[in-house]
């Protein structure tokens, strides 16, 4: 009994070290915060990784249920902070495209490299990539 107690223990200690050594090697590479808004008007912050393809910055949902993810389909018009600059106002456009993701995939593994393919172990699930906009204030 004291064997399989330890054993437990050691594989717990074992996966919250995994996760913490993920958590950090993410916070590595650039990590953005998006601004939604909920249907009362409130704002929510959501950090998250961003990659610039075809001119425009990227995100990725990793599950369509997140809350942010809901609320950006409700009310597109959002905010991006990038490297603690200004908010920049964008208009949010998923795109579940087969092309989209293999290209979105591509950017977002070239620049977070192993990190990224854990995360996808790890959470990914139907993934949606988002392309940021400009729009005008």
């Amino acid at each position: 009994m004291r064997r399989l107690a330890r054993l437990a223990g050691g594989l717990l200690a074992a996966l919250l070290l995994v996760a913490l050594a993920t958590y950090l090697a993410g916070e590595q590479v650039e990590v953005a915060v998006l601004r939604t808004v909920d249907d009362t008007g409130a704002r929510h912050d959501t950090k998250l990784w961003v990659v610039d393809h075809d001119g425009a910055p990227w995100v990725r949902v990793a599950r369509p249920e997140r809350h942010w993810f809901q609320r950006l389909q409700r009310h597109p018009e959002i905010e991006i902070v990038r490297g603690g600059g200004a908010p920049q106002p964008v208009v949010a456009k998923p795109d579940a495209s087969p092309e989209a993701k293999a290209a979105l995939d591509a950017a977002f593994r070239a620049k977070y490299g192993a990190t990224d393919w854990w995360y996808g172990v790890l959470l990914r699930r139907a993934a949606v990539p988002v392309r940021l906009e400009p729009r005008a204030e």
